[in-house]
């Protein structure tokens, strides 16, 4: 009996195999050859039929990347009918070679096949403006931005960046909102019409007198005109640099410690103020120097009763949340910087829930 119904099972499994659609492409892969950037997207058509006897429905038709976007016949096909899966493939800043899949998903007795396209994209020529992408009125830059990144204490950075003048005069620009820490320069400091140069500007950490991520904001102005919208940023990381110091100099160094990183503070009605201290202690041989506390924004107050601690000394970080024009839930971190060289910068989070009366009240 037991063998007669195997039988009857396995009869039933492969008749019921026979009843699924079957999905059947002329090519699952397409090489396009060489394409040109410059020449934009470009498509393949993918034909498929159904050789099963039930009609066949495509659940989905993903894309490994962004830049390839696939088009499917929605509707059932027929058993004997065709459909079609249209790819195409954005090469727009992505020269090189490419290889990149497609999964189609549907009912067919093989639920999941994938497609392949591959190609290699030859880059189109830059030109000026794409070389200069920037515009500050009269000048055309490779970027507003200058980055220093990493600075110790005392280092002195030069950065550059690189500028166009498009126009038919000569431009001379100045810089203005300037610290004592920031020089600029255009160089040449006429730029004429038609040529190019560079801004250099040169950061000095010393005269700064801060510590971790820094910006500062300069304006570009000509014939004494200011417009906020020509504006340089300037960025960096000022930070020590532990990676000189022996084993007999780290086994003695500072260790900050905090008793809990994290404090949620429930939910509170707006307008109000949640105050919490965390608790600093130095575990280490060494002092330890709280160089900077910031928190992420200024809505929090934040303020460390001491910022030298000896061996074995705790202090506070008295932090004050003001929910006034907050509403649901809010997350704020705080950054903690010392000369602790295993972690000169901790996070402390405060979070919560800022509700609003339904009254308005």
């Amino acid at each position: 009996m037991k063998k007669i119904l195997s039988i009857a099972m396995m009869l039933f499994c492969v008749m019921a195999a026979a009843q699924k659609p079957v999905l059947k492409f002329d090519t699952m892969v397409h090489d396009f050859g060489e394409i040109q950037e410059a020449n934009g997207p470009v498509t393949f058509e993918f034909k498929y039929n159904n050789g099963g006897k039930t009609p066949l429905v495509l659940h989905q038709v993903q894309a490994s990347c962004g830049c390839t976007t696939p088009e499917w016949t929605r509707t059932p096909v027929q058993p004997g009918k065709s459909g079609s899966i249209k790819v195409t493939f954005n090469p727009q800043n992505r020269p090189g070679q490419f290889n990149k899949t497609i999964t189609v998903q549907s009912n067919a007795e093989t639920p999941a096949v994938t497609l392949r396209i591959s190609g290699n994209v030859l880059q189109k020529p830059k030109t000026m403006e794409d070389e200069y992408p920037v515009v500050l009125d009269k000048l055309r830059l490779s970027d507003s931005h200058l980055s220093f990144t990493k600075m110790v204490p005392g280092e002195v950075k030069t950065a550059e960046v690189k500028v166009w003048n498009n126009t038919s005069e000569d431009v001379t620009p100045e810089f203005i909102n300037l610290q004592n820490h920031i020089k600029i320069a255009a160089n040449p400091a006429t730029i004429k019409a038609g040529e190019t140069g560079v801004i250099v500007a040169t950061y000095d950490a010393a005269l700064k007198g801060d510590w971790g991520f820094v910006s500062d904001q300069v304006y570009v102005i000509y014939d004494g005109q200011k417009k906020y919208s020509n504006r340089l940023t300037l960025t960096g990381t000022i930070a020590e640099d532990f990676s000189k110091m022996s084993e007999a100099e780290m086994a003695n160094a500072p260790v900050i410690a905090v008793d809990d990183k994290e404090f949620d503070f429930g939910v509170v009605g707006q307008g109000s103020k949640v105050e919490h201290d965390y608790v600093v202690t130095n575990n280490g041989q060494d002092k330890l120097i709280i160089r900077k506390v910031k928190a992420s924004c200024g809505c929090t107050a934040v303020t460390p009763a001491k910022t030298i601690l000896e061996k074995g000394e705790s202090t506070t970080i008295h932090t004050v949340f003001d929910s006034r024009g907050k509403s649901g839930r809010q997350q704020k971190t705080i950054t903690v910087i010392s000369n602790d060289p295993k972690q000169s910068n901790i996070l402390l989070r405060i979070s919560g829930t800022v509700s609003v009366p339904s009254n308005g009240n």
